[in-house]
């Protein structure tokens, strides 16, 4: 799913307009950002949790290139876990 046609579902279902239903979608996201961004935690009772953790320096050899290291730099990801809801749904 992209974010166009979640905007038509959410327009269609809560029967507002394609713009209306834009700038929701887009806020929740821009809200969701920044909590991110912040170091917080998003839980989304029934779906899942979003979270920020730190990866920490690493060193890597390219493939093929076995004499040459090279080393990645520590830096933040976002992860994912899915709520029991979700599992269920999925699996």
């Amino acid at each position: 799913m992209t974010k166009s046609q979640l905007i038509a579902i959410v327009a269609k279902k809560s029967k507002m307009s394609k713009r209306a239903a834009e700038e929701v979608v887009e806020l929740v996201l821009a809200e969701m950002s920044g909590s991110l961004s912040k170091g917080e935690k998003i839980v989304l009772s029934n779906f899942g949790t979003f979270y920020v953790s730190k990866v920490k320096d690493k060193q890597v050899v390219p493939f093929g290139d076995e004499g040459k290291r090279q080393t990645i730099k520590a830096h933040k990801v976002v992860n994912f876990r899915p709520g029991k809801t979700l599992k269920k749904q999925v699996w």
